[in-house]
């Protein structure tokens, strides 16, 4: 078979597909667990799958900075992995293009989905972590050191401690993750955001957790004005719950606020950013 090859290391799973149009189609798939030797296995999955790609699109955890990968320590052996040169020196002349996953989900949105058409946007993956992705004149946009769009990183109140303190402050409010965490802690047993989001349990934090990222968003999008805001992420399945909040609190703040949508893709958004850079790459 040969297409375009993606594949995607998450923080728990790899996933790997194959597709043979320019859509968000997969030819064949194949999922595996993060762990020891994760690139290696990867690579041999996706040789089974297409010995002789096209090209490869590869979407990560973290950022890759002067050729190796950075803010990635929850896959093991992944901090410092140079991934660029070993992916280089798997498929040789074959093109290869890299950025990390959410990046690449706002990729297959402009690409196929919500983002299509856009010259400035913001894609908010609300997930188990916390990030953005920024878009001007139709294309994701880097930053100086490949993190432009990393928002959990934002102070929510002045002087807390922050990146140097080894702390995430606004992922560790509103994330998915950060939402069972608290959620845990407050009920004494664990719990799940879904479960938070779905109501009955611990409103009072659920509340303040979208006061503070409706606020976060609503500054994000003064700084870029952005024409359409999409969201994605595992947290949408609490879409009736979020989106409302976001779309006033943007309204309320923002002086010329975007249209904000839900995304297209919610299952294999970043393997499909995978398969949207390699499209990419090949044109």
């Amino acid at each position: 078979m040969t297409g375009v090859l993606g594949i995607d290391v998450g923080g728990t799973k790899v996933a790997i597909g194959v597709s043979t149009a320019d859509g968000p189609e997969l030819s064949a798939h194949v999922r595996l667990d993060t762990g020891p030797d994760t690139l290696a296995r990867a690579l041999a999955a996706a040789r089974a799958l297409d010995g002789a790609p096209a090209a490869v699109g590869f979407s990560t955890c973290g950022v890759i900075r002067d050729g190796v990968v950075r803010l990635a320590p929850n896959v093991p052996g992944w901090e410092g992995l140079e991934l660029p040169r070993l992916l280089q020196e798997a498929y040789g002349a074959t093109p290869v293009a890299i950025d990390n996953d959410v990046n690449a989900a706002a990729t297959a949105e402009l690409r196929w989905g919500a983002l299509r058409g856009v010259s400035t946007g913001v894609y908010l993956n609300l997930g188990t972590g916390l990030a953005a992705a920024l878009v001007v004149d139709g294309r994701v946009v880097p930053g100086a050191h490949g993190a432009a769009g990393e928002i959990g990183y934002l102070q929510v109140t002045p002087g807390e401690p922050a990146f140097a303190d080894g702390r995430v402050p606004l992922e560790e409010r509103v994330s998915g993750g950060a939402l069972a965490a608290r959620g845990a802690a407050l009920l004494g047993r664990p719990v799940t955001a879904a479960e938070l989001l779905g109501g009955g349990h611990a409103r009072e934090l659920v509340d303040e957790a979208l006061r503070t990222l409706a606020m976060s968003v609503a500054n994000l999008c003064v700084v870029l004005d952005p024409e359409r805001l999409v969201v994605g992420g595992g947290m949408m399945g609490a879409a009736e719950l979020i989106l409302p909040r976001l779309t006033a609190e943007v309204g309320r703040a923002v002086p010329f606020p975007p249209e904000i949508r839900p995304a297209r893709f919610a299952d294999d958004a970043a393997l499909l950013g995978a398969l949207a850079l390699a499209r990419a790459a090949v044109a």
